[in-house]
């Protein structure tokens, strides 16, 4: 894997003023863009599409402060006209090309990124791999931003606002695994762009022929293979660096890569506050 991303990162470099088909290279390298950019987001702090466009602010900026036509320097990074190309400049360097040409700066500029994957060894994953028959993730769903770090207080309020028998009700109704109540994250950005929305379900699996009652959400869920991590401790903090180890650690060290589908996060015990919890965290995978 770390390989592969550092092949898109030259790929990018040779195309910086061209088409850049991530999805046609990442075919050609035996992996998918899917994984490609999951795991670029993980490990870069960044998407995707955020870098290659940074990089190509950066390499234009000199084109504008050379005193080059704009209009031939939008036109050469891809841009339609020059109000698109200035407010790509603008939004990378936070002036606009005629400022930086004027004043020569500041500039913010990207470096080149580089992949390389140490080995501590210091942290032992609990993992498991679950063969799983197709399967329903049912109960109350939300369009919330995705955040990184800390509590989401999108979730909260969401999860807040169901009526304490209402857990109760759902909880029943499991009768697969994942067990218990879930915390479900599906249509996620490709590029997991922290702000992106995503689509969150507070509920239960159940078996595919499962009856539901109507007023419930429903994810369908082809059978497949799951990477199935178990975490305990400070929540959500632990299960957070739990997310950052899978791409940093897990993945460039197993046979295995994310492939399109929700992710999912059992609580299987809590404290009563919620400061502490033992959870278990379920990522879609295939063979790499």
């Amino acid at each position: 894997m770390i390989a592969v991303l550092n092949r898109v990162i030259d790929f990018i470099e040779e195309h910086l003023t061209g088409e850049i088909d991530v999805a046609g290279l990442t075919g050609e390298l035996g992996t998918t863009e899917y994984h490609v950019r999951r795991m670029f987001s993980s490990l870069a702090g960044m998407p995707l599409s955020e870098y290659i466009r940074r990089r190509r602010m950066t390499v234009a900026a000199a084109d504008v402060i050379g005193g080059g036509d704009l209009l031939g320097t939008a036109v050469r990074f891809g841009y339609g006209s020059t109000e698109a190309f200035a407010r790509a400049f603008r939004a990378v360097h936070g002036i606009s090309p005629g400022d930086a040409r004027r004043d020569g700066g500041p500039l913010r500029t990207q470096p080149q990124l580089r992949f390389r994957l140490t080995i501590e060894g210091k942290t032992t994953m609990d993992t498991r791999i679950a063969d799983q028959p197709a399967f329903r993730l049912v109960g109350h769903a939300a369009r919330v931003p995705l955040i990184y770090h800390g509590v989401n207080p999108h979730i909260q309020a969401h999860i807040a606002s169901l009526p304490e028998a209402e857990h109760a009700r759902l909880k029943a109704l499991s009768n697969t695994e994942p067990a218990g109540l879930l915390q479900v994250s599906a249509d996620v950005d490709p590029d997991y762009t922290e702000g992106s929305e995503l689509t969150y379900l507070h509920g239960v699996a159940v078996s595919e022929g499962t009856p539901v009652p109507g007023d419930l959400d429903v994810i369908e869920v082809p059978a497949g293979a799951w990477a199935v991590f178990r975490t305990a401790g400070p929540y959500p903090a632990a299960l957070q660096a739990t997310w950052a180890a899978t791409a940093a650690d897990w993945f460039p060290s197993n046979p295995w890569r994310l492939r399109p589908g929700p992710s999912v996060v059992a609580i299987l015990e809590r404290a009563a506050d919620f400061s502490t919890a033992t959870t278990e965290l379920w990522l879609p995978v295939e063979r790499a």
